[in-house]
């Protein structure tokens, strides 16, 4: 199966698994289910789904336990994409070409609905237990995962950084820690679901999360260059971060040294994984596609 067609595979398996977690968790009646619904179900790569669906699928793990971990992580992704948005983080109106949650439904709406899409995040995880997919060891490791992720040593501590007013520009060193938290965070995650799903050994965990830290750092530095590269009609999101003054890869190297940077990365990243268990074209070719995104 080549590349794109097992890529199609995998996001309709995503897609699948978060209208299943919408119908268990979400329920249409209320408003603001129907504003995390708005959001979640509103579009994007799902690459933190494909990544847990993928590496469990490689590992032979049991793929309900993966589409269930895969409904966890995207929720937890879009719960923090709804508060950036909002006027007291990043002030965007615009998400994946359309209104953001704030703007369609109001602040308060919107802060709630991500609330409930962390808090049925965990939900979702503990359903393997639940299921009888997986023991209860296996089950709070994956949830202690998903929490370190979204905590302040994860994604909370990494957005704060992100909002503190820079009175001078950041070391590559501290950019660097910032991203690893605030986005590389719930990427190596989402690998290390996809091995616990399969309840793989601590060294092809290990490998998995190598392997995600790479591309989560390389995604990122496309991200600055994108921001400099392409309207905000063609990323479908309004703020810039140079609008905002913010120390990005662009401010510190310039774009053809980021551009390099990432093909170190994605180098790296295949060699985490090369003669391991994970030693599969398709996360060789993920790394490369999302090096050369345009959006």
């Amino acid at each position: 199966m080549d590349y794109k067609t097992q890529y199609q595979m995998y996001l309709s398996q995503a897609s699948a698994a978060l209208e299943d977690a919408c119908a268990k968790f979400l329920p249409e009646e209320s408003e603001v289910c129907r504003a995390a619904r708005y959001s979640l179900l509103g579009g994007g790569k799902r690459i933190r789904a494909v990544l847990v669906l993928s590496v469990c699928d490689m590992l032979g793990g049991d793929p309900q336990t993966a589409r269930a971990f895969s409904a966890a992580v995207e929720m937890l992704h879009c719960y923090s994409l709804i508060h950036d948005d909002m006027p007291c983080m990043d002030n965007d109106d615009l998400r994946r070409g359309k209104s953001s949650c704030h703007v369609q439904f109001g602040e308060g709406i919107a802060l709630l609905a991500g609330d409930a899409l962390l808090t049925h995040a965990f939900s979702a995880v503990s359903s393997a237990y639940f299921s009888g997919s997986l023991p209860a060891e296996t089950v709070l490791r994956c949830v202690n995962q998903l929490a370190c992720a979204a905590g302040v040593e994860g994604m909370i501590g990494g957005q704060v950084i992100d909002t503190m007013p820079e009175e001078v520009p950041m070391t590559p060193e501290e950019l660097e820690a910032m991203h690893g938290m605030k986005t590389g965070a719930l990427i190596r995650t989402s690998a290390v679901l996809g091995c616990l799903a399969a309840c793989a050994p601590r060294d092809v965990i290990l490998q998995a999360d190598l392997y995600a830290a790479k591309i989560g750092l390389a995604f990122q530095i496309v991200d600055d260059i994108l921001d400099v590269t392409e309207t905000s009609e063609e990323l479908g999101k309004s703020a810039s971060d140079a609008e905002n003054h913010k120390t990005t890869y662009i401010t510190l190297y310039g774009v053809e040294k980021a551009r390099e940077m990432v093909r170190r990365l994605v180098l790296e990243a295949d060699l985490a994984v090369k003669g391991t268990m994970l030693d599969d074209e398709m996360l060789y070719e993920l790394a490369d596609t999302l090096a050369k995104r345009n959006h």
